[in-house]
């Protein structure tokens, strides 16, 4: 990392008691790609998403994710809907510099995640240094 603050990606963060795969299929067909989806040791499924094309703000990666949330068919509405959560997770690597950073995303934005019943989540990524070489 060369110490400068940036956005990485957004991740869409699914958790549900119903089998997610006709939902990340329908993601993945969307240019939404699934990182995983699967059923876990404690029967839940979980389900990380983000988009193929990738911007340096999280607002159109967002914008895309709900754009094919806001388009399901009703029976994937429902899986969506079902979901004990629907969260998306901006990440960042963290540096020195810029002395200030920011971003932000537009009311219309947070009014559709709201209308979703998405949550917002952000991670930090702290300055990593180089591991020794293999």
């Amino acid at each position: 990392m060369d110490g400068v603050i940036r956005y990485l990606n957004t991740d869409l963060e699914l958790i549900s008691a119903d089998d997610l795969t006709a939902l990340a299929v329908a993601f993945e067909v969307g240019g939404v790609r699934p990182l995983h989806a699967a059923q876990g040791a404690d029967g839940l499924w979980y389900a990380c998403f983000e988009t193929e094309q990738q911007h340096a703000e999280p607002e159109p990666n967002v914008a895309a994710m709900l754009a094919l949330v806001e388009s399901l068919v009703p029976p994937l509405r429902t899986v969506w809907a079902r979901c004990s959560r629907r969260e998306f997770n901006i990440g960042y690597d963290c540096g020195r510099e810029p002395w200030a950073f920011n971003q932000g995303l537009s009311a219309e934005l947070l009014g559709r995640m709201a209308a979703a019943g998405a949550s917002l989540r952000v991670t930090l990524y702290p300055r990593r240094e180089p591991g020794p070489p293999n």
